[in-house]
């Protein structure tokens, strides 16, 4: 009987153990998933403007650490333990570094990734054609180009302005510059009187969905424009 009594007892401790042990089992189940980076390309740092970007990681038993093992950040920059890429880059160029991630495991599971990181000069504007003075005429051109991933609501004005002060517009330009765009030429044309010149490049570009704004300013030595025949 007191077999018989104790037996409603034992069930409970069965199906306790039962119940531990499938958690315990589903548990390692997770653990085992195998360690992957998902990171697999990063976005482009610009020079001297803070970056901040994630790397990403699934499976293995977490905490995860990650660490810089081979190759350069570029100046500037560092890699945090949690996988973050930090910094404002402070020097223009290609970056090739490896990357690895532990987890918490016993032993440790390790997986390892290689990059490429460019560093981009976000707005670049470049004469093509210096200003020059063509009988009554001062001409010229420049380039703009948009080495990043997002696209520009770009400004351009270029400006003559003489002696007194007064300023006369030789170009002017309003568009949509893509992303990835490499030297568009842009030229600027216009008759002044007689005079001396000093002409003015400013080109502003905005991110209308982070609100940033970038700008250049070119200028030259002035020209002279002499009375004609």
């Amino acid at each position: 009987m007191r077999f018989g009594k104790s037996m409603p007892r034992l069930e409970v401790t069965l199906g306790l153990l039962l119940l531990l042990g499938g958690t315990s089992l589903a548990q390692r189940a997770d653990a085992t998933e195998p360690l992957t980076i998902t990171t697999l390309t990063l976005p482009r740092p610009e020079l001297h403007h803070q970056y901040d970007f994630r790397l990403e990681a699934r499976g293995g038993v977490s905490p995860l650490d990650w660490e810089l093992v081979r190759g350069d950040l570029p100046p500037g920059m560092d890699l945090r333990a949690d996988g973050t890429l930090s910094g404002a880059p402070t020097k223009l160029g290609e970056y090739r570094f490896a990357v690895a991630v532990r987890d918490s495991a016993k032993p440790a599971h390790q997986r390892n990734q290689e990059y490429t990181l460019r560093v981009v000069t976000p707005l670049l504007a470049e004469w093509t054609r210096f200003p020059e003075v063509k009988d009554q005429r001062i001409e010229g051109a420049i380039a703009v180009s948009n080495e990043t991933e997002r696209n520009f609501d770009l400004t351009l004005i270029v400006v003559a302005v003489n002696d007194t002060g007064r300023a006369t517009t030789l170009g002017y330009q309003h568009f949509n510059l893509k992303s990835n765009t490499e030297r568009q030429e842009i030229p600027f044309g216009e008759n002044l009187p007689p005079g001396t010149y000093q002409v003015n490049v400013d080109v502003v570009a905005e991110v209308l969905a982070t609100n940033t704004i970038y700008r250049v300013h070119l200028d030259r030595p002035p020209l002279q424009i002499v009375q004609g025949p």
